[in-house]
C-alpha cells in the first residue's frame, strides 16, 4: 500500500517539472509550484476580502487583514508540503515565515494596497496591485529564507531532475 502522505508531493512535482521540462530557459519547478499554489491562495484572499467588504461590511483594513491571515496560513501549509517538500523543522520555518509576511504584510498588503485604496483606487484592482509585488517579494522569501534548501536531503530533488 502506498503512503498518501508522500504520493501527493510527489505528483505536484512532477507535474511542476513536466511544465518546466519543455520551456526554453531554465525555470525552477518551484516557481511554478508556487505559482499554483499562490495564486489559489490568492483566490482565497480575494473570496474573503470580498466577503468581509461587500457582505460583512467591514472596513477595508479588516478585511484585507483577516483574507492575508487565512490565505497565508494555507499558503505556507500547501508550500511546505507539497512545493519544497520540506523535512526541516517547522518550527524555525514558522518563525521566519511570521517575520516574513509581517514585511510582506506592512509594505505590500498596507502600504501598497490599502495605501491605493485610501487614495481612491477601487479596493479589488490595489489588491491585485499589491499583490504582484507580494509574489514577487513572498516567492523569493520562500525560497531562499524560509525554506532554504542549505542541507542535503531537504528537499526532494526525484522529479525535478536536479533543478534549482
Amino acid at each position: 500500500m502506498r503512503d498518501e502522505s508522500r504520493a501527493l508531493p510527489a505528483r505536484f512535482a512532477a507535474l511542476c517539472a513536466a511544465v518546466v521540462r519543455p520551456l526554453p530557459v531554465a525555470v525552477p519547478p518551484s516557481l511554478v509550484g508556487f505559482a499554483l499554489l499562490n495564486g489559489m491562495t490568492f483566490g482565497v484572499d480575494l473570496a474573503l476580502l470580498t466577503v468581509g467588504r461587500s457582505v460583512l461590511g467591514l472596513p477595508v483594513w479588516l478585511a484585507v487583514t483577516l483574507g492575508y491571515l487565512v490565505a497565508f496560513g494555507l499558503s505556507f501549509v500547501l508550500n511546505r508540503t507539497l512545493n519544497f517538500r520540506s523535512h526541516a523543522p517547522v518550527g524555525g520555518q514558522t518563525a521566519r515565515y511570521a517575520l516574513v509576511i509581517g514585511v510582506n504584510y506592512l509594505v505590500c498588503i498596507l502600504g501598497v494596497g490599502a495605501g491605493l485604496a485610501a487614495a481612491g483606487l477601487e479596493y479589488h484592482l490595489s489588491r491585485l496591485l499589491a499583490g504582484a509585488a507580494e509574489a514577487i517579494f513572498m516567492y523569493c522569501a520562500m525560497r531562499w529564507f524560509v525554506f532554504p534548501d542549505t542541507r542535503e536531503g531537504t528537499r526532494s530533488t526525484v522529479a525535478t531532475r536536479g533543478q534549482p
